[in-house]
């Protein structure tokens, strides 16, 4: 239970957006890693106001300020796992505004919740339009292209790419969430996985097909829950410092290359798994089980990949009716 009490009227006055956000990723166990990098971004222009003085005037302004600035792609991890950003020449998507927002809105939500802030405080995000985003192109592998790619991650110098890329193909896991796997989030003898904490912040349960619990079980030792060669409780550990996970950016990119693949990112297993999911019958209400979403309008990007399991579906019930 947390100890946190109610402030008071002038302790709740006079605490800042930087107190704030320090005691609200006291008790974060959400798994977006970009969250802190984005309240660092407000922090900056804001931090040292008291968090019940700003107003949607501030954050719109904010706002603005970034969407007029450089973008930064991101490039990587440092040996401790640390993100690397390049400055880019072009100006930040609609999409990336939003997720600042998104950022600060969950700040004060928590807050305003959790009784941080004076009574009748108001989210300074609400009244806040957010930036229209384009559609999303799903991009998924045909089986000619996933051939070549398991194919070119099993010649890897890292030699467990191929696991990774194949637990991202068939779980329809995030980058950071397998990443984060440890030995003991692993039972195989129920063939799955457990993801404590989501991005999302709920609990996740992967499933491990045959030939992923094949390569657990054939190409590392696994032993009482750790990884006995290497000491490191993680997965995919750096062999480096065994306590982060690997930067395998560079062997992503050879293997992606070798396999020809055009417009292609990590992210994209992710999208690989629901379209195979969807051209094969499951039920948006499955897809979403299975990639962990929250809501069906992130699943219904895969809706016109079930056209032919739904015709199929009608025909077979309904088909009869005259």
């Amino acid at each position: 239970m947390s100890t946190h009490l109610a402030p008071t009227a002038a302790q709740g006055a006079s605490l800042t957006l930087a107190e704030l956000a320090n005691e609200y990723f006291a008790q974060y166990a959400g798994r977006d890693d970009s969250r802190p990098h984005r309240l660092a971004w407000w922090i900056a222009r804001l931090g040292e106001r008291p968090a019940i003085s700003i107003t949607d005037d501030d954050v719109f302004a904010a706002l603005e300020e970034l969407a007029a600035t450089p973008a930064r792609r991101y490039a990587g991890r440092d040996v401790d796992g640390k993100k690397i950003f390049r400055a880019r020449p072009d100006r930040r998507s609609n999409s990336t505004i939003n997720r600042y927002h998104v950022a600060l809105a969950a700040l004060y939500s928590w807050a305003i919740k959790r009784r941080r802030l004076p009574k009748g405080a108001k989210n300074p995000c609400s009244e806040i339009e957010r930036h229209k985003e384009p559609e999303g192109v799903v991009r998924f592998l045909s089986d000619a292209e996933r051939e070549r790619l398991l194919e070119a991650c099993k010649a890897s110098k890292w030699r467990r790419l191929y696991l990774l890329v194949l637990m991202g193909i068939t779980s329809g896991a995030r980058r950071g969430e397998l990443m984060a796997l440890r030995w003991h989030d692993i039972d195989l003898e129920r063939a799955c996985a457990y993801v404590a904490t989501t991005k999302n912040g709920d609990r996740r349960v992967l499933p491990l097909t045959p030939v992923v619990i094949e390569e657990l079980k054939n190409k590392y030792v696994y032993l009482s829950g750790k990884e006995v060669a290497s000491g490191s409780p993680l997965v995919f550990f750096s062999p480096a410092k065994p306590s982060v996970p690997f930067n395998f950016e560079q062997a992503w990119c050879i293997a992606r290359k070798e396999a020809r693949l055009a417009n292609f990112r990590f992210h994209d297993l992710r999208h690989t798994c629901a379209s195979y999911l969807a051209q094969n019958g499951a039920s948006l209400l499955e897809i979403a089980d299975v990639m962990g979403h929250r809501q069906l309008t992130m699943t219904k990007r895969y809706a016109h990949l079930t056209t032919s399991s739904k015709a199929s579906l009608v025909n077979r019930i309904l088909g009869g009716i005259q």
